[in-house]
């Protein structure tokens, strides 16, 4: 058994019918336990090392900004080989497009980047990713409170194909505006917490 680095990214975090049906799988614990997870904001040094291996590509400064805009839910997780594989297929691919159907990613992610949850693919790097970010937080407790229902609408379907509208410049305002109208359904956040979402899933497709 090993530790695995586990992070509800923001369109994950802050989207509550998303949120809901990924806290149900994770904390459903069938061959892994749950030994940490918690709210936190990242610095974007934190992001810059995490994704270390990425920087130089063009969408980077954008990633970092999606990563360090909000609060995300971060923790731990303890699982063999096997099962950190098979969590993995669960969770489906990371291009949302090659996602397999019925995977959360394929159910919940809008595109690109916005693919709802980071998960470590080995042990090796589940140590390493454990490691750095319990220098910028505690990784000892589970405290973040989610629900495992909501009642909040989940547009996941319609975003993704504005999203690829918008992403074309195919009447990307009108695109823009119903974007933002949708996540105003799916979140709970207001003022400057907003327009940072809307910022950072835009900037995706941009």
């Amino acid at each position: 058994m090993a530790d695995a680095l586990v992070i509800f990214k923001p369109d994950s975090a802050h989207r509550l019918a998303a949120r809901a049906a990924i806290w149900t799988w994770l904390g459903s614990e069938r061959d892994w336990k749950l030994t940490a997870l918690t709210w936190f904001t990242p610095p974007g040094e934190l992001i810059r090392s995490h994704y270390d291996f990425l920087e130089g590509r063009p969408f980077f400064p954008w990633l970092v900004d999606f990563m360090s805009a909000l609060p995300v839910v971060v923790g731990r997780v303890n699982a063999d080989s096997g099962t950190l594989e098979a969590m993995r297929y669960e969770l489906g691919e990371t291009r949302i497009q090659e996602a397999r159907p019925g995977s959360l990613r394929e159910r919940f992610g809008i595109g690109g980047g916005v693919n709802c949850v980071h998960l470590s693919d080995s042990p090796e790097a589940g140590v390493k990713e454990t490691q750095l970010w319990a220098r910028y937080l505690q990784l000892d407790q589970v405290d973040a409170g989610l629900e495992s229902s909501s009642e909040a609408p989940d547009h996941t379907f319609h975003l993704r194909s504005l999203a690829t509208q918008y992403a074309a410049g195919i009447h990307k305002d009108l695109a823009a505006q119903e974007i933002r109208k949708l996540l105003r359904e799916e979140t709970e956040l207001e003022g400057d917490g907003f327009e940072a979402m809307v910022r950072i899933v835009l900037g995706a497709f941009a």
